[in-house]
């Protein structure tokens, strides 16, 4: 940067799909380019912290393969041959073809097609705008929070919690199914505060000995599926030993007492059994949080993507209602804010031309829609035509054969708008470039705090790269798609919709930089009841009548009451090792796999095998080792790691397909299935067989 260069500070937040939405400090460089991104210190949830790949963004707005320029494919789907065309020749021939679509097959036949590249709501959810206004297939979202948000409701009645800064005020952190060193760096932030201040403990329950679990005092690892034995082993511990408090259940529970008499049986032998920690570990677990009054419960999504994973998160919760946790400060349990934010987006969305009555299409089936699968597509026609923006399926989406397959067929149309050729986008019949977050206006909530914020645009976009909103408002020009959304620019609609929600309007919240929603203190601990009808905190889980979501999946074998549930894919002799596939420190899902230093610090695509497992298959560390199912094989490198029980692999992910040899990525060996009782995918749940790959 040239010594002499105007840098001026700007305020934004980083849109990335992870709970911290971190309130960024932003280096703006003569008004055209950016410079160090940090951590801003006046808001108090990111206090001066981001990770270090968005530290690092300017490696990504400013890198040299960055989509510049709508692109027409040339040659056969998945080459990479492509031509610039102009963005008139790009927006009519995407009209052209999904008119055509309609015309022959129905408008259900095209999907438009997104997710959480950015959580920024204008550019995120404004596709849904154009799917209710044109009648295509909707699009029902089941890869990341489904399972964890409906098990966490299922207990409180909403999804909110303790406020997450309480964390740093806190006796003893349990961080339960997350590793936030790698995923959401603030809940270390808070913690480690508490330890340095405080002298409070850390406990880490997960499945291998990743970078959280080495700064835990606490460590417990688990075989993958079984929280909720281990769950249950430590309550039965809590009301044998006195440790549960009575009184507290009796004024704020439902059933203590048949809850009670249900865990009997659920012994820390029992629990060992399956979970495969010592009991000695569990007794120890459940005297350090049944005598800890500030106990605060820091719930994540990993432990929830399994077949069982809404059981889980629902038996890991019960926990402080036991203890009575929640009353404390600094005690309690959070896992997301979704219930705080009371966002309208109704203008965004078009939610008056929605029509139920429409299909909407399971994210997570994307493959078996794709190829043709009859209850996959509801009993309907075929897919013919879609618009992708913020998600790259050919390598985050389950069941990657059929996904490959799909994406492979001459008659399906895809249009795919990208800031990178993904591997999705080299699928793709038309590219369109798109700007990032820096580059337009938006308006963010933070689902791991309390804050809402605008993003202002900061920069210009380079080349000829259109925001999403840009690219739907002439999309829907073309398509004779009437609404008010269309007509207005992207600040009219933050506007709009902060007015319609109640948050006051655009001026008002940049006046605020970030604006704190945290309910008060009896709010966030349920000490005037908790939300379901009864006031009552749920030991006793009505899944058959969740709060939201569409029921799906073997609700009614879902355990009432917190056990156990053997819906997980047991290893079995032919596949005798469970497989998951956790995220990844440098990468998010996708995102920043282009970028030179995440690339760096990741390496090859691995896995990670206990050195006796890997003795006994004759397997060194650094050997190229193929994992296999049903449905695939893909083909990576062995780590030795004996920070995972025996017969589990952990393979770090989302490394591009390319990066595992042979070009078939982590997700070929992931199911679609749905999980009960909202669906979801159990990324985390697989079997698998493991043999070292044949030479050549």
């Amino acid at each position: 940067m040239n010594q002499h260069a105007k840098v001026d500070i700007r305020n934004s937040t980083c849109p990335h799909d992870c709970p911290s939405a971190c309130a960024l400090d932003i280096e703006v460089i003569e008004g055209r380019s950016i410079g160090r991104v940090r951590g801003s210190k006046k808001q108090t949830y990111t206090a001066g912290v981001v990770c270090a790949k968005v530290a690092r963004y300017a490696e990504r707005i400013h890198h040299p393969e960055r989509l510049m320029h709508p692109l027409r494919r040339t040659g056969p789907k998945g080459s990479g041959q492509f031509a610039q065309i102009s963005w008139d020749e790009a927006l009519d021939e995407i009209t052209d073809r999904f008119n055509a679509a309609e015309r022959d097959f129905g408008a259900a036949s095209i999907w438009p097609h997104y997710y959480a590249g950015t959580m920024g709501l204008v550019m995120r959810d404004g596709i849904n705008r154009l799917t209710h206004v044109k009648k295509y297939s909707r699009f029902y979202s089941t890869v990341c929070a489904n399972i964890a948000r409906v098990g966490f409701a299922i207990g409180t009645g909403k999804i909110t919690g303790v406020d997450p800064r309480e964390m740093g005020v806190s006796d003893l952190i349990v961080i339960w199914g997350t590793n936030p060193v790698n995923t959401q760096v603030n809940v270390m932030t808070h913690a480690s505060r508490a330890k340095k201040e405080r002298g409070a403990r850390i406990a880490a329950v997960d499945i291998y000995n990743n970078d959280t679990m080495k700064q835990a005092d606490i460590k417990i690892i688990l075989r993958p599926g079984t929280d909720g034995a281990f769950a249950c082993g430590v309550m039965h511990v809590l009301f044998r030993d006195g440790l549960a408090d009575r009184a507290y259940m009796e004024r704020y529970t439902d059933c203590p007492a048949e809850f009670e008499a249900h865990l009997a049986t659920r012994t820390p032998e029992w629990a060992s059994a399956i979970c495969g920690v010592s009991t000695a570990d569990i007794e120890a677990f459940a005297h350090a949080v049944g005598t800890t009054e500030r106990t605060f419960f820091r719930l994540g999504y990993g432990f929830t993507r399994s077949r069982n994973g809404a059981a889980q998160m629902h038996a890991a919760l019960c926990i402080p209602a036991v203890t009575g946790a929640w009353q404390y400060e600094g005690g309690g349990a959070f896992f997301n804010n979704a219930s705080i934010w009371r966002f309208n987006e109704a203008i965004i969305e078009g939610h008056d031309a929605l029509d139920p009555n429409v299909r909407a299409l399971d994210q997570s089936k994307i493959g078996r829609i794709l190829t043709g699968d009859a209850e996959a597509l509801q009993g309907g026609g075929p897919v013919k035509a879609m618009l992708i923006q913020n998600t790259n399926p050919m390598t985050i989406a389950p069941e990657q054969n059929l996904v490959r397959r799909g994406f492979a067929r001459e008659d399906l149309f895809v249009a795919v708008h990208e800031q990178f050729m993904t591997e999705t986008a080299q699928m793709a019949d038309i590219v369109l470039p798109a700007t990032m977050f820096m580059e337009h206006d938006d308006v963010y909530y933070g689902g791991g705090h309390q804050y809402i914020s605008v993003g202002p645009k900061l920069i210009d976009p380079p080349g000829e790269c259109r925001s999403n909103h840009e690219v739907l408002q002439a999309l829907a020009q073309r398509l004779g798609a009437k609404h008010p959304g269309f007509e207005m620019t992207p600040r009219e609609l933050i506007d709009a919709t902060l007015k319609l929600s109640g948050h006051g309007d655009i001026a008002g919240l940049e006046a605020d930089i970030w604006r704190d929603l945290q309910p008060d203190f009896r709010a966030s601990h349920y000490l005037d009841g908790f939300a379901h009808a009864d006031r009552k905190f749920h030991f006793k889980a009505d899944w058959a009548h969740p709060p939201f979501g569409t029921v799906m999946g073997a609700v009614d074998q879902m355990p009432a009451l917190p056990d156990h549930w053997t819906i997980i894919e047991e290893a079995d002799e032919a596949h005798p090792f469970r497989l998951a596939t956790s995220p990844s420190r440098s990468f998010l899902n996708t995102t920043f796999n282009e970028t030179p230093s995440s690339q760096a610090r990741e390496g090859r695509a691995s896995v990670m095998i206990h050195p006796r497992d890997a003795g006994t298959l004759g397997i060194a560390d650094g050997d190229a080792v193929t994992l296999g199912n049903v449905r695939g094989e893909t083909t990576l490198i062995a780590r030795l790691f004996d920070g995972v029980q025996r017969g589990v692999l952990i393979a770090e992910s989302v490394h591009p397909n390319r990066d595992h040899i042979g070009g078939r990525g982590i997700n070929t060996l992931t199911g679609a299935e749905a999980v009960a009782p909202i669906g979801g995918a159990a990324f985390h749940d697989n079997k698998v067989w493991l043999k070292r790959a044949v030479a050549g």
